[in-house]
């Protein structure tokens, strides 16, 4: 499978300029899945670490594929401290009259939107028996109606024939839009990355651009946090604050778009309009900018604007459903890992080094739009089997021999998959509280 994925996002990517690039796999993994995986964390990592070489001029990528398994979870291994828990009280799958529902209620105003249809407490007991007296496509539309985060499960040839999993699937794995021309260069130390990223995949993207030298500046709403993946996804970066609502804080929100080389947003579609800031606009205040965006379930089709997360999509694609059925329970059974964010995540910075590579080779700008659907339907497109691999246990050579100092405590994190060179990353913030720091470029 791992030829297919290299192939399709080379593809995607479009034909590549430069010197050719040395590619090494080292190491052995197989995560416990009836879908690829593995590969396609190898595939994904590979895309940005050979976009990365020109910005380098590095001749040769590693990537190790026990390190890339790992890599699609956590990373940071706490001393003397303990993460937050990775799902809220009440997140989870629940079983309705005539099938199988995913809450998603990290955000608590997505967990409030649940408990207004729902009309019980806060407990996953009484969620339970809510949610039976629902059939799960009305508990969806119900529940997404108040703003909140649900997927119904489909299976794959449910999914196949539905409006939205039809518009995914016109879609392409990256979508490419020519913006204008610019005469500026870059290299990776000079590399301006706005970051207005949520959660995981878009964090991702940037924290792999932080930590191969380009300066990525996260900003956040003053009332957002996400404090069960921080530690993980604000590594490398300086983190702000912004209300862009307020007049002043747009102002400052403008400076920091003029001097921006990439600006890299997961805002459903739409949604960065609404606030000002459609393409038309960005392009006035930041005339040579690229823009990378993220979405859920894909730019067209009557979902485009639906809130989403990984174990939605999964649930919505058929993937929990196939699951399910390789296994032989009656059960949803998802991936192992949150494998749509993560190399969704890899394939955006693949994406923005490769429109930086081009506009300092050609002058001309080029923005990129991904989604975790249709990167769910490049890991279907390789098909299910019985499931293989099993758990990727940790081992102490897994791990930096040195600890790292967060916001929260010291810890221990997992080796980087990806070397250049023979030379791994080097973030130079450590991860920590988001909303600390002055929001300027330096």
């Amino acid at each position: 499978m791992l030829t297919s994925f290299v192939s399709q996002i080379d593809a995607a990517l479009g034909p590549r300029t430069g010197r050719p690039v040395q590619v090494a796999e080292i190491g052995d993994a197989e995560l416990h899945s009836c879908y690829a995986v593995t590969d396609l964390s190898v595939a994904s990592f590979r895309a940005a670490a050979v976009e990365l070489t020109a910005l380098t001029q590095s001749r040769s990528v590693e990537v190790n594929r026990r390190l890339a398994a790992l890599w699609f979870d956590m990373t940071l291994r706490p001393r003397g401290w303990s993460l937050p828990p990775t799902w809220d009280a009440i997140a989870g799958l629940y079983r309705c009259s005539d099938g199988w529902i995913r809450l998603h209620t990290n955000a608590p105003h997505h967990r409030a939107a649940a408990l207004r249809v729902l009309k019980c407490l806060a407990e996953k007991e009484a969620v339970k028996v809510a949610a039976i007296q629902w059939e799960k496509s009305e508990l969806e539309a119900a529940i997404v109606f108040e703003s909140g985060a649900a997927a119904a499960m489909h299976s794959a040839e449910e999914w196949a024939r539905h409006p939205q999993g039809e518009a995914v699937a016109s879609e392409a794995l990256i979508s490419w839009s020519d913006e204008g021309e610019c005469s500026a260069t870059v290299t990776m130390g000079d590399l301006r990355v706005l970051d207005l990223t949520r959660v995981l995949a878009g964090p991702v993207a940037t924290r792999f651009m932080a930590g191969f030298g380009a300066q990525v500046l996260r900003i956040d709403p003053p009332w957002w946090s996400e404090p069960n993946v921080e530690p993980e996804v604000t590594l490398g970066k300086r983190r702000a604050g912004l209300d862009l609502t307020q007049s002043q804080d747009r102002q400052v929100f403008e400076a920091l778009l003029s001097r921006a080389d990439v600006l890299v947003h997961g805002y459903r579609p739409g949604a960065l309009s609404g606030l000002g800031y459609d393409p038309e606009a960005l392009r006035k205040f930041a005339p040579g900018l690229i823009d990378v965006s993220l979405c859920a379930y894909g730019w067209q089709g009557p979902w485009a604007g639906r809130r989403g997360f990984d174990s939605l999509v999964q649930m919505s694609c058929g993937i929990a459903a196939e699951g399910m059925r390789q296994k032989r329970t009656d059960v949803p059974v998802p991936l192992p890992v949150q494998a749509l964010d993560h190399a969704t995540g890899y394939l955006m910075a693949a994406a923005a080094l490769r429109a930086i590579n081009h506009r300092n080779a050609t002058g001309q700008i080029r923005s990129a739009r991904l989604s975790l659907a249709r990167t769910a339907l490049l890991l279907t497109s390789a098909g299910a089997e019985n499931f293989r691999g099993n758990t990727v246990d940790e081992v102490d050579g897994d791990r930096v021999p040195t600890l790292e100092q967060t916001d929260w405590g010291l810890g221990q994190r997992l080796r980087f998959p990806v070397q250049l060179d023979g030379i791994g990353p080097k973030w130079q913030h450590r991860a920590g509280l988001l909303k600390v720091d002055v929001p300027e470029w330096r």
